[in-house]
């Protein structure tokens, strides 16, 4: 069996959020993999951190994906850098969790621009260095809630809904240009966003109980999908949404 199916070795790969929790186990993961990664994120520190780690196949940019400027920036440095893309990966997100009617509207904007606008600009922005690599590939981070209702907040919900169409509809148009997209759906994993949460006892127990592998997830079982949804391994699968979520969207009612 090719080693070549299950590597990522001379891969060009762009990983938004790529410096705390799942983007940087995916950071992390390619790298080991054999790519070559640009890291991006916000916070300046955060990058160099990551950049001490990795100081070989590494390059970060320091760009907010929930902005104009940050986009366009993201899309100048990989046309400058490479070239040619073989991998984006949309993974930066945020959350506000409210009930529906205490939302303000600079609140709908922050997380529609960060999670679901950045991800639809880049995607467009970066198609044609997308084009010209033989195995182009695009994974979405979504999330379970976007496939059924969880208590992180209706605008949330929406974006990560949104991603799962967004990956529907660029995987049958883009197909015919050798890119597959894909999304991966996590459930709560042990990141610094979703430790707000977590670290209330109450809440970590009723989210344990909900989960048949009864566990909270790691960023490296995140990112063991991406990767394989980006090898040639995974070249027959497009448009598909994995759930890495230990069974919970598939548990129903248990009376024992």
């Amino acid at each position: 069996m090719s080693q070549k199916r299950w590597s990522l070795a001379g891969k060009k790969a762009v990983v938004t959020g790529g410096s705390k929790g799942i983007g940087e186990a995916i950071v992390q993961e390619f790298i080991g993999l054999g790519a070559e990664v640009l890291a991006v994120a916000r916070k300046e520190e955060d990058l160099q951190r990551l950049a001490e780690q990795y100081p070989d196949g590494l390059h970060t940019l320091s760009a907010d994906v929930s902005t104009v400027a940050g986009r366009e920036a993201i899309a100048a440095r990989v046309s400058d850098t490479w070239g040619a893309l073989d991998i984006l990966v949309n993974n930066a997100g945020t959350n506000i969790r409210k009930p529906t009617a205490q939302y303000s509207d600079e609140e709908y904007d922050f997380i529609m621009s960060t999670n679901l606008r950045s991800a639809f600009d880049l995607n467009k922005a970066l198609y044609p260095l997308l084009q010209q690599s033989a195995q182009g590939n695009v994974v979405h981070v979504t999330s379970v809630a976007g496939l059924t209702h969880v208590r992180t907040g209706s605008i949330y919900g929406m974006t990560k809904a949104a991603l799962t169409q967004l990956t529907r509809n660029l995987a049958a148009e883009w197909a015919q240009d050798g890119i597959r997209v894909n999304a991966v759906a996590p459930w709560y994993i042990s990141t610094p966003l979703a430790q707000t949460v977590l670290q209330s006892q109450e809440f970590y127990d009723n989210v344990v109980s909900r989960t048949p592998m009864r566990q909270v997830g790691k960023p490296e079982d995140v990112a063991g999908a991406v990767a394989f949804l980006c090898m040639p391994a995974a070249a027959y699968v497009t448009g598909q949404t994995l759930a890495v979520d230990g069974g919970f969207t598939i548990n129903g009612f248990h009376p024992l």
